[in-house]
Parts: structure tokens; C-alpha cells; sequence
């Protein structure tokens, strides 16, 4: 009986937000309140609040409350790549590009074609990348202060299938991985995917909190540290030398498997040495070239201890057996010619000139933001709902990400985050200044 009342209220409250009875922003009663009104145990009652926000009907809020949601807001923003509407200008996700990068491409195929290695990308490759194309991904590591032998590096099909295979190698289902309490969704979303527990570390200036890392060290058994030293997103922070010796030897002492995901660091200007370098033994890098050159390139690189390559190997073949011949023949020829180091230093410059852009139109707000990202975050006066604010810049053209799909604590800031890299220079200038105007008048 009680699960069928459950089962009735789930379904009544649904059709009164969907509905518009229970407007967006409308704070529900609390769960001992609704347990109470209704005859139900308060596990019971919790549980509908779960099944409603699993449905992106409410969001629940640390000390405040569970909230209706705004409906216009697709479910999921920020995390999963919805087609993006005609005329609608797209700062939710970054897929940077530069001028004449298609004619690099043709070019590029062309040269494939008329090479002579046709008939070995018509079979599969070993699983970890033929030993030239590794040695070739250890040679541009080393511009980026990564000594690596070629031995030791995996070429991938992007850097989200690199997480997804050191994953799938090294830890198991249970296992306590440390995130910062703001993160990259599709670790989060890996993380679901594999039942590992993320456990949330607060964020103290130019990175992670370290001794509430400690604590969490101390108290529970923490198998691995997923970490953006460089250029984290969304925060943008690049971590001093001094916090990543430290957080070296908190992996150390730990036992901790260290995740590095450089994904952006090719856009920090002579950042300190990687953690692949600090404590080489237990670090796992990933990268690729989707940021730095082109999002359809799907060709990633993880480079880990010499013990653990075999069992990555593994899960590249259970996954996709190898990356494809052809884009990987590419990629390592723009990274021998010095393609990939030239549209580097160009997007480094293209990211600056657009976080100066977004640094005169966004003026008068608080803005989170590093000078070569591409990337902003926008943190909202406490009494303003980041999902309206939202769901109001949809209606106005410009599609953002609030804090949700980033953040791994149960305390979801309201906050915007602004992918500054995907759309023109003077459509971004006139969306940054929508988001302003926008932000200002539910915040003034």
C-alpha cells in the first residue's frame, strides 16, 4: 500500500510542475513535512524527492530546500551534447577551431592517400598504437615538460576515452575516487557508469583543498585522485609547483592512484612540472588533441607507469580494440610537421583575446576566469537561482551551463559556466553582454 501512495505521489507532483501548478523556483515541503502530510515513513518520503529530481523536475539544496526546477532548461545541460538550435549562440560547450582548419584536413587526407602505408591502416593496429606513432606522441609530451617513453604511451580514441580505459583498468566498482567539488562532468558521468564514489574536496584559491584531502585520506580508503593541475575546468586554476609536490606526496603516503587529466594544458603559458613528472609511479596522464586542435579528431594519449600499461591495454580492446589508422596518421603527422604546435599557440592567443572580450562585457560581475582559457565562471548572489537565470538566457538565444552537471557535493552552488571557445567573435561579444543583462536584472 505504501508503495503504491509512493508510486501516486511521484506521479501527482510531476503533473502539477509539468503543468505549471508548482511554478519554477517554487520550494517544496521539507521531507519530514511532506512524510507527515501524506501518512508516509520519511525514508519514503525522500525517496519521491529522489525520483523527481532523477526526472530533473526539482533539484534538492544543502540548507535550503528541494526546489522545482526550471523546465525550459533541457535536463542534463552541460552534460550531454544536445543539438543546438538555429539561431541559438552555443557557450555551454567549447569545440574550439580556427580559420582554414578544413583545408589543413584535405590536405592532410591527401597526403595520407598518396603515402604508402595504405594497406596497414586497412588492419588492426596494436592496441595501444604502432611503436612510431607512440614515439612520436612521447616526442610532442616532451614540449609540454613530460619526459615519456614511447613504451609507456597508449594512443586513445580522444582524451574522454583515456579516463574511461584507466578507469576501467585500474579501479574497481566501490572504490572511493577524491574529485574537487567542482569537476569535469564526464568524469562524473564515467564515475556513474563504473559505481565508483566520488568524494568531494572544496576548492582553497588556485586549487583543491589539500588537508581537507588529508582528512578524507584519514578517514576513508581513498583508491585514486582524479586532478586537473593545468588548467582546471571549470575554475580554471593552473596549481602551483608547491601544492603539486604536496599533493604528490599525499599520493604517496596514501597509496593514491593519481588521474591527471590535462585536456586544457596546452593553453597555460609554462606551467609547472605535470604530476606524471612529481610521482611518475603512481600517475596516470591523459590528453589528446580535441581542444587543441579539432573535436572531431578523436586521437587521445595516456601515458602511465610501465606496470600498469597491459592492463590498460586490455581495456582499450575490450572498448574499440585500437584507434583508427587513419585519424591517427593524421594527427601524427600534423604533430611531426609542427601543425599541432603552431594551431596551439594560436588558440593560446585566440583564448586570451576572447577572456579580454569576456572581461569588458561581463564587467560589474564576479567572475571566476583564467587570462588564456576558454572558459568563465560566474558565481550568483546567493538569492539568485542559477537554473532561472538559465532558462531565461535560453529564451533570449544563448545557451550556458549552470553548476549542476559540475558539481560533485550535495552544496550545488548557483553558478553560470560560459564555454567561451565555439561561436564568433562578435556573436560571443553580444552573448556575453545578454549574460550580463540577464544575470543583472535578477540580481539587482
Amino acid at each position: 500500500m505504501a508503495e503504491a501512495r509512493y508510486k501516486q505521489l511521484v506521479d501527482e507532483l510531476a503533473a502539477e510542475i509539468r503543468t505549471g501548478r508548482l511554478p519554477p523556483g517554487t520550494r517544496l515541503p521539507t521531507h519530514r513535512r511532506l512524510a507527515e502530510r501524506h501518512g508516509l515513513g520519511l525514508v519514503t518520503a525522500s525517496r519521491v524527492y529522489a525520483e523527481l529530481e532523477a526526472m530533473g523536475l526539482v533539484s534538492g539544496e544543502v540548507g535550503r530546500g528541494t526546489f522545482v526546477r526550471e523546465a525550459a532548461l533541457p535536463y542534463g545541460q552541460g552534460v550531454d551534447q544536445q543539438a543546438v538550435a538555429a539561431g541559438l549562440v552555443d557557450l555551454n560547450f567549447n569545440y574550439p577551431s580556427l580559420p582554414g582548419q578544413a583545408e589543413l584536413l584535405r590536405a592532410a587526407l591527401r597526403q595520407v592517400a598518396a603515402g604508402g602505408d595504405l594497406e596497414a591502416m586497412l588492419r588492426y593496429a596494436p592496441h595501444g598504437g604502432r611503436m612510431h606513432e607512440r614515439a612520436c606522441v612521447a616526442r610532442h609530451l616532451a614540449s609540454r615538460g613530460l619526459a615519456a617513453e614511447a613504451s609507456s604511451v597508449l594512443i586513445v580514441d580522444g582524451a574522454q576515452h583515456g579516463l574511461a580505459v584507466t578507469v576501467m583498468a585500474l579501479l574497481q566498482p566501490g572504490d572511493v575516487v577524491a574529485v574537487d567539488a567542482l569537476t569535469y562532468p564526464g568524469f562524473k558521468v564515467l564515475a556513474e557508469a563504473q559505481r565508483l564514489e566520488l568524494a568531494p574536496v572544496p576548492a582553497a584559491g588556485q586549487g583543491p583543498d589539500l588537508d581537507a584531502l588529508e582528512r578524507l585520506c584519514a578517514r576513508r580508503r581513498v583508491r585514486a585522485v582524479y586532478t586537473m593541475p593545468t588548467l582546471h575546468n571549470p575554475l580554471g586554476w593552473v596549481m602551483s609547483a608547491t601544492r603539486r609536490r604536496r599533493l604528490a606526496a599525499i599520493a604517496r603516503q596514501h597509496g593514491l592512484l593519481v588521474i591527471e587529466d590535462a585536456a586544457y594544458a596546452f593553453l597555460a603559458d609554462n606551467p609547472p612540472p605535470p604530476m606524471a613528472m612529481l610521482v611518475p609511479d603512481r600517475t596516470v596522464y591523459v590528453s589528446g588533441l580535441s581542444k587543441s586542435v579539432a573535436t572531431g579528431l578523436r586521437v587521445g594519449f595516456v601515458v602511465a607507469p610501465q606496470a600498469w600499461v597491459p592492463r590498460i591495454e586490455r581495456a582499450i580492446r575490450a572498448t574499440t580494440w585500437c584507434a583508427p589508422g587513419v585519424t591517427t596518421a593524421i594527427a601524427c603527422g600534423w604533430l611531426e610537421d609542427g601543425t599541432v604546435a603552431r594551431l596551439e599557440a594560436e588558440k593560446r592567443q585566440d583564448a586570451a583575446r576572447r577572456q579580454s572580450m569576456a572581461g569588458a562585457a561581463l564587467a560589474g560581475l564576479r567572475c571566476v576566469r583564467h587570462p588564456s582559457s576558454y572558459f568563465a565562471w560566474l558565481p550568483l548572489p546567493e538569492e539568485v537561482r542559477a537554473d532561472r537565470v538559465a532558462a531565461a538566457l535560453m529564451r533570449e538565444g544563448v545557451s550556458v551551463s549552470t553548476a549542476e552537471p559540475f558539481a560533485t557535493s550535495r552544496q550545488v552552488p548557483h553558478a553560470l559556466r560560459l564555454a567561451l571557445g565555439s561561436v564568433a567573435l562578435d556573436s560571443l561579444d553580444s552573448a556575453l553582454r545578454t549574460v550580463r543583462r540577464v544575470v543583472g536584472e535578477y540580481a539587482f
